[in-house]
């Protein structure tokens, strides 16, 4: 039985441990951490309290769209914890509410009828977004340069106009790919809208888990899957290369040898942990997403979630009989060098202009998260510098969101990855297996 050593927790080593697991490989997995999920994971809100509460380091949300994530999920035996919606709800300052919502017309034209209804923005807009809209699904499989180019770039070139751009296209787009429309590479814009909202009339409904995200990843799944072992709280120090080859894993000041490596950490750490790949990543950037919890002393809000227009809180999601909310700003500069009161100051005011009710409620407590490292940026030309699993040393291969998945910075552009990175594995064996699912193609 063939053995491979998997560096990092999170979903890209997960799933890649998951998948060779399956495989009949015998797996370790090393995390640094005491808990599972990486960036997309839980953990005590008062860590000194044995029985604190778990709360996620931010709001991870899917799409139908994301059939790799959903088949992890279904591996480790956690679809159920999994709660679809068919509606988003937008809202406006004084709290008006629009729905978009698919009607029974085939895709593309599915949200005709509730787009149609948007209130929130004008005739001259929605004509705006259609003629945009049409062009993206013309030019996604023609145009060459869109790695090239800024989303925003292309939405002028398509005359789209400033109330558009604002609350349609960023509104979707800056939480989707967690960058902001002029520092975005028009590519990741067309592949959000082409996979989740034009290619099938399904694909855009939002998945959230009804339990903390580390209680998905901690399943009995781990325990049932005899060849997989889970080291949390040991950190790989560094995978030893010699003579275009690996040694082993350097773990607590022990060699730990295997004749299979996946390192699935983050771009930041790869030039520490592997020397020796030589990896040209100066291209790389991160961007920051933040965390807003918020536990009220009654119900203020009676949506399940809705995403805020004009303000810098952007997404809200009811995680409580409307008392427990979490609020989220992707690519959130902007709020990195304010202060912790200064931060809920801001969340709980613009909150207060959408739902009333907040002004009415007391605020029992709060927690900000900053993810200053949350995902890689999607700017223009990072694509060309993204490797692929397979490394120039024999026995090493790469995972995570970062790497060459045809996905932007998701959590199903991390499990693609780790499932790419256990194909090559079982390539090298000599034992091919295929565990990439087949989903919505961007271009053909």
């Amino acid at each position: 039985m063939p053995s491979a050593i998997v560096v990092g927790g999170g979903l890209a080593g997960l799933a890649a441990a998951a998948a060779l697991g399956s495989a009949g490989f015998r797996v370790e997995l090393f995390e640094a951490r005491p808990f599972l999920g990486g960036r997309a994971g839980s953990f005590p809100r008062s860590p000194g309290e044995e029985d604190s509460e778990l709360i996620d380091n931010s709001q991870h949300i899917l799409l139908r769209c994301c059939v790799n994530l959903l088949d992890f999920y279904q591996r480790l035996g956690v679809s159920d914890q999994i709660r679809f919606y068919d509606q988003f709800y937008f809202v406006e300052p004084g709290g008006r509410v629009s729905v978009l919502r698919a009607g029974p017309l085939p895709a593309p034209l599915h949200f005709l009828g509730s787009f149609l209804s948007l209130r929130f923005l004008s005739p001259a807009d929605k004509l705006s977004v259609a003629r945009g809209l049409a062009a993206l699904r013309r030019e996604r499989a023609s145009r060459r340069d869109l790695d090239r180019i800024t989303m925003l770039e292309w939405l002028r070139e398509k005359r789209q106009t400033p109330r558009a751009i604002q609350r349609f296209w960023r509104q979707i787009l800056v939480s989707a790919v967690n960058e902001e429309l002029d520092r975005m590479a028009a590519l990741y814009g067309f592949q959000v809208f082409w996979l989740g909202f034009l290619a099938q009339s399904g694909s855009y409904e939002m998945g959230l888990p009804v339990v903390p995200l580390g209680q998905l990843y901690s399943s009995g799944f781990w325990e049932r899957s005899e060849n997989i072992k889970l080291h949390l709280g040991s950190p790989v120090e560094r995978i030893a290369i010699e003579q275009q080859a690996v040694r082993g894993a350097l773990v607590g000041g022990q060699m730990r040898a295997a004749d299979y490596y996946i390192c699935a950490a983050p771009f930041e750490r790869i030039g520490a942990l592997a020397p020796g790949l030589e990896l040209d990543l100066a291209a790389f950037e991160h961007s920051p997403i933040t965390g807003i919890h918020l536990w009220f002393d009654r119900p203020v809000i009676d949506l399940p979630h809705a995403t805020l227009l004009d303000r810098t809180i952007q997404w809200v999601f009811n995680k409580g009989q409307g008392k427990y909310l979490q609020l989220v700003v992707s690519a959130s500069r902007s709020l990195l060098e304010m202060s912790r009161a200064d931060v809920i100051e801001r969340a709980t005011a613009e909150l207060a202009e959408f739902f009333p009710r907040v002004r009415e409620a007391r605020l029992e407590k709060a927690q900000v998260i900053k993810e200053v490292r949350a995902t890689w940026s999607g700017k223009p030309g990072v694509e060309a510098f993204r490797p692929v699993s397979q490394t120039r040393v024999g026995r090493l291969f790469l995972a995570g969101d970062w790497t060459s998945t045809g996905w932007p910075a998701t959590m199903e552009g991390a499990v693609r990855s780790g499932y790419l990175a256990a194909e090559a594995v079982t390539k090298a064996a000599g034992q091919p297996q295929a565990f990439l699912c087949p989903g919505l193609r961007f271009r053909h």
